[in-house]
């Protein structure tokens, strides 16, 4: 039972160790996410920036993996050309590797401090940011104690036989050992904790140096896959794959020279656990000083390698919700708000259908009913998406997002349902009953309107301005003052000669009050937020209080309740 007991406890100091770094991460993103984000977005004008940036995000996060699915979400939004993306992905590998070199310290001893001063902290902290502090000591504290208590469970079994066969098996190979370490890396989602183990290993003697730096590249390479499978969108692929392939590079031209390479490493530290921890740090920074040069042909290649799909119009999802965001709500919230923009162009496409529709295209109808169906599936698809978020990840700015975002989606699909529904039908009607021009509707300019406080609406989900806000909500104002004009004149167009047939001015009046109501969505969707925010929204327009209900039947047989000591 010893090769089982030993396992055994291996698997729950890793488990342990990662989840200090999720603990690290989550920490570093609640207090920090949005202005590692930002910093991220500004830098990516040049790949020099772009590359430290990346190093300085992945050092905070304590993941890679993380900063990589920030760089292929910014290239699958079209928010970053793909060299600066791939710059980032060199940079978030060097600080992979700063990271295991500063763990690689003797500085465990310190763990129990960092837990104890994390945990006051979480406690006694009134603010998301404080808890959030707190809990970044605390995973600290978990990552070296993990680390410490991996070693020492180590120690004793450094001369076990069966151990010892088994990592004799595993080192007869350098490309297996590779593979291996890859898996493991992959399915862990993070190459610190794999490097780490392999760096405890090496420091008991259990696996020789040479396996030990071969492994090393195995994680390097399996810790790359991650963001490649994240993503679907051909850009954020090319970042990925790009970052893969450079890595695979590196481990092919490396990996034939592990037998000059691991003497000279030994001869620089003496030490196997802190060789491993050396040669980790400088095959990403060489791996990264050679491909930063080579960007620009490698880019070229991953365009030819995965091209733009083409998508017909109305038939595309846009950008699809990655799941592995739900961890890092301000990525979350940037795919949401991508997916919610998509649900903006089809809706944008069914106002064009109907103009279409007014002037004679039997088939536009039809369209806008499939588009009205695929707004409804993408919103529900986005407010399953952000109810998976945990409440406890986001800040105050985040939920407020987030409800803004939920609001967005279903004002939007109330507006393509009308628009679909009875719009289209209206106008259906109007054609039947001839002489368009009978009530007076200026149907195509008004529609013209909506596309352009529709296009406002989305502007205001990026920006949240406030002043363009006030201009989107004055459409209100606006389009009631048309609908009564409309109205005085169907009652000016009766009282000329009553016995006429007003089914056209019906129709119209109907129309109206329907593009008034899609109008009203798209105010209520984007501007009614920004403004109750801004304390700028009145709760009720109505001059005087609202005179209390009168008593219900149930209320009367209710007896008043005890009076309180010392309230009147």
């Amino acid at each position: 039972m010893t090769g089982t007991v030993l396992l055994l406890d291996l698997a729950g100091w890793v488990a342990l160790l990662l989840w200090g770094i999720h603990m690290i991460r989550t920490g570093v993103q609640r207090a920090f996410g949005g202005d590692l984000q930002r910093v991220l977005g500004a830098s990516l004008n040049n790949p020099v920036k772009a590359m430290l940036a990346g190093l300085g995000v992945t050092m905070l996060l304590q993941s890679s993996t993380a900063t990589g699915l920030m760089a292929t979400a910014f290239a699958a939004g079209g928010l970053v050309e793909l060299m600066p993306a791939l710059a980032v992905m060199l940079g978030a590998n060097i600080g992979t590797a700063l990271i295991v070199k500063a763990l690689s310290f003797d500085v465990a001893m310190v763990a129990p401090v960092l837990v104890l001063v994390g945990a006051v902290a979480f406690r006694r902290a009134s603010g998301a940011k404080g808890k959030a502090i707190g809990r970044i000591a605390i995973g600290l504290g978990l990552v070296l104690l993990g680390l410490m208590r991996m070693v020492e469970t180590l120690a004793p079994y450094g001369e076990t036989p069966g151990l010892q066969a088994i990592l004799g098996i595993v080192a007869a190979d350098p490309v297996i050992t590779v593979l291996l370490a890859a898996l493991f890396a992959w399915v862990a989602h993070s190459s610190v904790a794999v490097i780490l183990l392999v760096a405890a290993l090496a420091g008991q003697g259990m696996v020789p140096p040479e396996t030990a730096l071969a492994l090393v590249l195995g994680a390097n390479l399996g810790s790359a896959l991650n963001p490649l499978m994240a993503t679907r969108e051909p850009a954020g692929r090319r970042v990925a794959l790009g970052n893969l392939l450079v890595r695979f590079a590196g481990c092919l031209i490396a990996l034939p020279l592990l037998g000059r390479l691991t003497p000279i490493v030994n001869a620089m530290t003496g030490d196997s656990h802190a060789a491993v921890a050396n040669f980790h740090l400088a095959f990403n920074a060489v791996l990264a000083l050679v491909a930063l040069p080579l960007l620009g042909p490698l880019a070229r290649l991953l365009r030819r390698l995965l091209p733009e799909v083409e998508v017909a119009p109305g038939s595309g999802r846009g950008m699809p919700l990655v799941p592995d965001h739900a961890e890092m709500p301000s990525m979350a919230l940037g795919d949401a708000s991508r997916h919610a923009l998509r649900m903006v162009d089809i809706l944008e496409g069914m106002l064009r259908d109907a103009i279409r529709l007014l002037r004679g295209d039997g088939f536009a109808a039809e369209r806008m009913r499939a588009a009205e169906r695929e707004i409804e599936g993408l919103g529900a698809e986005l407010q399953r998406y952000l109810a998976r978020l945990d409440a406890d990840t986001l800040n105050e700015a985040e939920e407020r997002r987030l409800a803004g975002l939920m609001s967005f989606t279903i004002q939007i699909g109330h507006a393509a349902d009308v628009l679909a529904r009875n719009v289209a039908t209206q106008i259906g009607r109007r054609r039947k009953l001839g002489a368009a021009s009978a009530d007076s509707l200026d149907l195509a300019g008004l529609l013209d309107r909506l596309s352009v406080n529709l296009r406002n609406a989305a502007s205001l989900l990026v920006t949240e301005d406030d002043r363009a806000a006030r201009r989107l909500a004055s459409e209100k104002r606006a389009f009631r003052a048309m609908e009564e004009a409309h109205v005085l004149a169907h009652v000016a167009w009766l009282r000329e000669e009553p016995a006429r047939d007003d089914a056209v001015w019906t129709v119209g009046l109907d129309l109206m009050r329907d593009l008034k109501r899609i109008n009203d969505h798209l105010i209520a969707a984007a501007a009614y937020p920004i403004l109750r925010h801004s304390g700028e929204l009145l709760d009720s327009r109505l001059r005087i209080t609202v005179p209390a209900a009168a008593p219900s039947r149930l209320s009367a047989l209710t007896p008043p309740p005890a009076p309180v000591a010392g309230v009147r």
